[in-house]
């Protein structure tokens, strides 16, 4: 009978949650340490947090000492709006990296080049010569898709969708230019819109509601809106949303941002570059970073469409001897509110930060700030 026991809590000891994932180093000798505890509170508070919240959620953590990984969903495949930009500075730096060009060589703006977005680049005039290093941090820190674009010209869409592919062989969809992304989400409109230019974008954006830009479409394009597909802007972006452009797997973008952390994607140099660059991210800051305590620094890069947030990135805490490093890769999907799509993000840091792991082990920690309480809405991509 004791024999029995002893095997029956052998069988106990290897049964993980199915979301909860433990790859840690192997031991030569002795017994393995034993598990944290973080992992199976990091997974109830973020299933309370996707009950409770008004948008779909899906987070994928990483703790890079331990190899132990937590998904919500990290399995399934979530828009990733603008986070599509790290592949496109990690394939202009490995052109850079093989003598094409350098961060200096400049690069002149056309005026097919802009696209509606954040950014400085579309206040510069057509024929600026504007430096790599410029784009690439445009791009980056403010998210600017016209500086974006720039870069994807340079390098070509084939190549960033290669590097992804050699990087990350399963996980990830096509990526587009950021100017592509509208003409593919209008398109589910009418396929007049591939015709649509960098000025249309900027007229269609400066339009204050979805009628309006419906009417402003028609009016470009010199088609009646009685002829459109859909009945709405929003119809047209969801039926866009489903075709996966741009889109992946949370725990595949992990595995991206960890060949970056770890040097294998990048030189050491170029590395700490696009590394410090993510830390200066100007966008978002309401979101993850907002849920962590306030020693850590964030390198990341977020993105934003209508009823899709992102924030992924790698989180560090100083310590003695070697610091905690975790990486972080959230989406929401299905809320048209931006201030509670990034409430829920920052709940998504909060609850990290509350299950112990950037705290030495310390749970609630005064240092984070608690997961707030919002009403149930069912998300949109369930039904």
């Amino acid at each position: 009978m004791r024999a029995i026991a002893r095997l029956q809590a052998f069988i106990l000891s290897l049964t993980l949650s199915a979301a909860v994932v433990a790859a840690a180093p192997a031991h030569s000798q002795g017994a393995s340490p034993p598990r944290p505890a973080w992992p199976e509170l990091l997974q109830e508070q973020l299933t309370q947090l996707a009950a409770q919240n008004t948008a779909g959620i899906g987070v994928y953590v990483r703790d890079l000492e331990s190899g132990i990984a937590v998904s919500h969903r990290g399995q399934e495949r979530w828009y990733l709006a603008s986070t599509v930009k790290i592949p496109v500075a990690l394939a202009v730096l490995q052109a850079v990296e093989r003598g094409d060009f350098t961060l200096e060589t400049k690069l002149r703006v056309r005026a097919s080049d802009y696209v509606d977005g954040a950014g400085h680049t579309n206040s510069k005039a057509v024929g600026a010569a504007l430096s790599i290093r410029y784009l690439i941090e445009q791009m980056v820190i403010y998210s600017d898709n016209t500086a974006s674009d720039m870069l994807i010209g340079l390098v070509g869409i084939r190549a960033v969708n290669a590097l992804v592919e050699q990087l990350v062989p399963r996980g990830f969809e096509r990526i587009t230019s950021l100017a592509d992304v509208r003409r593919h989400a209008y398109g589910y409109l009418t396929p007049q819109a591939s015709h649509l230019s960098g000025h249309d974008f900027l007229v269609i954006k400066q339009q204050r509601s979805d009628a309006d830009r419906v009417q402003v479409l028609a009016r470009l394009l010199r088609v009646p809106a009685s002829s459109f597909l859909l009945p709405s802007v929003g119809d047209a972006f969801e039926a866009y949303y489903a075709s996966g452009l741009n889109s992946g797997r949370l725990d595949a973008y992990a595995d991206l941002l960890e060949l970056l952390v770890n040097g294998k994607a990048l030189h050491a140099e170029h590395t700490r570059y696009l590394l410090g660059v993510m830390e200066r991210v100007q966008t978002g800051v309401y979101r993850v970073q907002a849920g962590l305590p306030k020693t850590a620094r964030f390198a990341h890069k977020t993105g934003t469409q209508r009823a899709r947030t992102c924030d992924t990135g790698l989180v560090t805490v100083p310590r003695l001897g070697r610091d905690q490093r975790v990486i972080v890769v959230a989406c929401t999907r299905g809320e048209l509110s931006s201030a509670r799509s990034d409430r829920a993000l920052r709940d998504v840091g909060a609850a990290l930060c509350n299950s112990g792991l950037l705290t030495d082990g310390r749970t609630h920690d005064p240092e984070c700030p608690p997961v707030a309480r919002v009403v149930h809405r069912a998300d949109p991509g369930e039904r």
